[in-house]
């Protein structure tokens, strides 16, 4: 098709699949910063720079996109997501994340809980916090009861706490008879009855357990599940991922979905993944089993296997529950670690490992150490410390000189006032020590932790790295430990790129790499702070395939199928909660917000009318929503 002046030429050699023109490209190669155009085929850039570069890559069967000056980036490559346990789960989860009221959640979980058939739960499971709802607060038990009085209710919020209403409690059988496990607490009432509430003290395996109560989707539903829940990433620009494992997460049964998709060229995103021993005591046998089945690097461009953790060990680990004292370290810890490094390094065997505290990476550092006095660290393999909250400067150093790395999330956007009531602001300021990091020299990714604490959205976490906020808007980072919005980008493109052992073909927008990359509602690099987090892709490009498009280029993606099961809460809320904003003064945001409220509100009551939910009594016939009456 003709655009702009360009023609298809009938006798192009090689003709590009697709070229992508006028659009304000960020590249991210310091070589070519800047381009307007670019060109793939089979999967790959073959010419990026303006339409003068790229004419000549287009033939008869080109498609040829007008990006209309929107600003594009490399694909955003989250470096620690669940994805893998996200993708079953998710057409079984109503979503919070990004939701601005309690009263518009509760009303949703109510409208949820009416079509949800018998035997089935509604399932809140992460990505939210009270200090998003404008009324800064959970939801209590009385008003999950309220809202659903007869269908089983779970949710789930951060590491902390879980709510489940009396349904709930009916159908995991707590009773008063009912023992917690170590770490983990039952809250009862006078009579020792369960009140609904249990709380991680400071483990959540309680909750997590708990949630594994519920019933599963089958087999067929979960790639289903897997599929529309990686159209949700792309939708909000990610083309990567890279999973790092999780309880409740064997394989290589439980890896079956994305295996499935992969071998039928179904995924729409690249995804690295590490094993996770699941069982205490196990941990051992779990990685033999392991490293006689798969190696490192086994796989394809969409799904390959990247090493073992992000536990190795469950003794060494740490708890991220900041409303609880840190936990200690058993005696065992230092030997169950060099037990299973050594034999991964044995083998070949890269690893990420979960930490939180500098007590513990302090500790971890001292077993590398005797492991390499005896026979080297780290022998060529790629290692990472995840999270590391409170690492100080002295084991910075020390992790620089091991040749490690560090994989930072946005967990103090959702935990950092909780984090404040224990430590005090002053370290939180510098909670994880971002600057610190980076001018070490240290290759530092980027990502979420989602989906059971933070949101999968990378632009909260884009945001929190600029803005150094949490969701509820408190301020926590110190000016000089946030970073400016291009080195954002390069922790969330070309650090995963590198963590991932793929850095010479993806992260940049370059000649002979993957052709990954997302076209923004808004541009990264001049919206308002604040305003970060409300963008998201309008065409999603990855392997030169278009897997999301929206607004101008809605119908360029291929639909999916309906979900299914037809009640999933994702068919009739979606993930998260679209929150676009423009960049407008406050006085008119303010204003708009009140339009927009009033609008959703008439909209909701229209909806349960036509459903037989509510009686057609006019606009005003139901103010107040009954989940909050006493």
């Amino acid at each position: 098709m003709p655009v702009g002046g360009i023609n298809p030429d009938p006798d192009a050699s090689k003709p590009a699949h697709l070229v992508i023109r006028n659009g304000r490209v960020y590249t991210g190669d310091a070589a070519r910063p800047a381009a307007t155009a670019l060109a793939v085929r089979d999967g790959r850039i073959v010419a990026i720079g303006d339409d003068e570069d790229t004419a000549s890559c287009v033939g008869a069967g080109t498609r040829v996109v007008d990006a209309l000056n929107r600003r594009i980036i490399p694909g955003l490559n989250d470096s620690h997501l669940h994805v893998i346990r996200g993708g079953v789960n998710y057409l079984l989860e109503l979503r919070w994340d990004g939701v601005p009221s309690l009263r518009t959640a509760l009303w949703m979980l109510r409208e949820q809980a009416s079509r949800t058939p018998q035997g089935q739960w509604v399932r809140v499971v992460g990505g939210w916090t009270g200090e998003q709802f404008a009324e800064r607060r959970l939801p209590t038990v009385s008003e999950l009861n309220a809202a659903a009085p007869d269908t089983p209710v779970f949710v789930l919020h951060l590491y902390q706490s879980a709510i489940l209403n009396r349904a709930a409690l009916r159908a995991v059988g707590y009773t008063k008879e009912t023992v917690a496990p170590p770490g983990g607490q039952i809250v009862r009432d006078h009579s020792g009855e369960p009140t609904g509430m249990l709380l991680a003290a400071p483990a959540a395996g309680l909750l997590y357990a708990t949630l594994g109560m519920g019933p599963k989707l089958s087999d067929e539903e979960q790639i289903g599940s897997t599929r529309h829940f990686l159209l949700e990433l792309n939708r909000l620009g990610l083309t990567s991922a890279m999973d790092a494992g999780g309880g409740f997460q064997n394989f290589p049964e439980n890896y079956a979905a994305v295996m499935k998709l992969a071998e039928q060229g179904l995924l729409t995103m690249r995804i690295s993944y590490n094993l996770f021993p699941q069982t205490p005591g196990q941990e051992l046998e779990d990685l033999r089993r392991w490293i006689g089945m798969v190696r490192p690097g086994d796989g394809d461009e969409w799904l390959k296997l990247n090493g073992a953790g992000e536990n190795l060990a469950w003794s060494p680990a740490d708890f991220e529950n900041f409303t609880e004292p840190r936990p200690f370290r058993p005696e065992k810890a230092d030997s169950d670690l060099e037990a299973a490094v050594r034999l991964l390094l044995d083998h070949g065997w890269g690893f990420r490992l979960h930490a939180t505290y500098e007590e513990t990476i302090r500790a971890n550092l001292d077993v590398f150490d005797k492991v390499s006095a005896d026979g080297g660290f780290p022998r060529g393999v790629t290692w990472w410390f995840d999270h590391a909250e409170t690492v100080s400067e002295a084991s910075l150093d020390r992790i620089a000189a091991m040749g490690g790395a560090l994989s930072i999330q946005n967990r103090m956007m959702f935990q950092g006032s909780a984090f404040c009531d224990r430590y005090g602001a002053a370290r939180a300021a510098t909670a994880p020590p971002i600057r610190q990091m980076l001018n070490r020299g240290l290759l530092v990714g980027a990502g979420t932790d989602a989906t059971r604490v933070s949101s999968y959205n990378p632009w909260l976490s884009l945001e929190w790295l600029v803005r150094g906020r949490t969701i509820g808007g408190r301020l926590l980072a110190s000016p000089d430990n946030r970073v400016d919005r291009e080195t954002a980008l390069h922790m969330y493109t070309v650090a995963g790129a590198e963590l991932s052992g793929e850095g010479d073909v993806k992260g940049i927008l370059k000649e002979g790499y993957y052709a990954d990359l997302a076209v923004l509602s808004e541009d990264f690099f001049s919206v308002p702070e604040e305003d970060i987090s409300h963008i998201e892709s309008v065409l999603t490009v990855v392997g030169g395939r278009i897997v999301y498009s929206a607004g101008e280029f809605e119908g360029l993606a291929a639909p999916l199928p309906a979900p299914d099961p037809s009640w999933s809460p994702v068919a009739y809320y979606g993930g998260y909660h679209r929150t676009i904003a423009p960049s407008t003064p406050s006085g008119v945001r303010q204003a708009q917000a009140l339009l927009d409220a009033a609008a959703e509100s008439e909209e909701h009551r229209q909806w349960r009318v036509t459903r037989g939910f509510a009686e057609d009594r006019g606009p005003v016939s139901e103010i107040f929503d009954s989940c909050f009456v006493l």
